[in-house]
């Protein structure tokens, strides 16, 4: 049985006794502190939220806002089914809108593909040869242009065959890409084509663009929450799912910015009469809505496309720095 009481005070009347017998004697010395050698690594800062661009041959370089950007994708280079592209249409614009961003530090991509160009995409990756061949062109763009990465948008490959050529394609750009961004544009959400897009391509890819946009439900809060929620569950890490807002109608595929010209108070819904007929899109509300939810649940914003944004304090653009800027400390 143990009296922790009576225990401590005869320790007590043992130092006390000890102290008044050796008073004469030399104190014990207290051993030195340990000199810690190794200082904590600091915690590395968070990736910086994304926010990237489309543009088009259509753009004006000069009046793109640099600074509400992290990156651009050029768009398009469109390939052939041999693994060859067809000729970019504006080799010094191009070469300009690369100078332009890196001088703002924003990082450029060339984006390969589109819409309608599945038939060539499902050749082209379905041998080995012409993979090699589409690999050795990429190579050469980059070179000679300069830009940081490529965007694969090879939109919707088919489960099953098709899904793994899509999957070897990306393989093998990863392989001869180990210093540039490899990223991807992949559909909204749905098992129908969203497994065309393999989970195995997730780790080979620096991020992935959600087109969380176009279809019967194209632009709403409903096609962009369920988007994010269907590809964080199918295995996409938050830090490399990005979310795609229109900044154009539908039915009509009006820019915005021509919706704003036609009735500046456009802006305020997501709903507006142009040319006689209801058209769909985002206004300046939803996009801070549907912004907030990237800031909170992933790693950035992405939008089709620049140039169909409206200018100053109009912009969606900028509706979109404003949530992000009120994020800083």
């Amino acid at each position: 049985m143990n009296f922790p009481g009576l225990s401590r005070l005869i320790l007590s009347a043992c130092l006390l006794l000890s102290a008044c017998t050796s008073s004469s004697s030399s104190p014990t010395p207290v051993p030195p502190l340990p000199i810690q050698t190794e200082v904590p690594s600091p915690t590395p800062p968070p990736q910086p939220f994304r926010v990237i661009g489309y543009a088009t041959d259509a753009i004006t370089v000069e009046l793109i806002p640099y600074r509400q950007l992290t990156h651009i994708n050029f768009a398009f280079l469109l390939p052939r089914a041999d693994g060859t592209f067809e000729p970019l249409l504006n080799s010094s614009k191009t070469k300009n809108l690369v100078n332009q961003g890196h001088a703002n530090g924003v990082k450029v991509l060339i984006s390969i593909g589109g819409w309608g160009l599945d038939s060539q995409f499902e050749e082209l990756a379905a041998s080995s040869q012409t993979r090699s061949t589409f690999v050795e062109n990429t190579l050469k763009v980059l070179d000679e242009y300069g830009f940081d990465g490529v965007d694969i948008d090879w939109e919707y490959p088919d489960p099953g065959q098709s899904a793994q050529n899509y999957l070897a394609l990306i393989r093998e750009l990863r392989t001869a890409l180990p210093d540039k961004l490899l990223t991807t544009a992949i559909i909204a959400y749905g098992d129908e084509t969203g497994l065309g897009i393999p989970r195995e391509t997730f780790d080979l890819l620096d991020f992935i663009n959600v087109m969380a946009y176009d279809g019967p439900d194209h632009a709403s809060l409903e096609q962009f929450q369920k988007s994010l929620d269907y590809w964080l569950n199918r295995g996409i890490s938050p830090e490399k799912l990005v979310m795609g807002i229109p900044f154009y109608s539908r039915p009509g595929e009006i820019p915005f910015r021509k919706l704003i010209k036609n009735d500046p108070t456009a802006g305020l819904t997501d709903i507006a009469v142009y040319n006689g007929e209801q058209q769909r899109y985002n206004g300046r509300p939803s996009v801070q809505k549907k912004t907030r939810i990237a800031l909170e649940r992933t790693s950035g914003i992405m939008f089709w496309a620049l140039e169909h944004d409206a200018s100053g304090q109009a912009s969606l653009l900028n509706a979109i720095y404003q949530v992000i800027s009120n994020q800083k400390p």
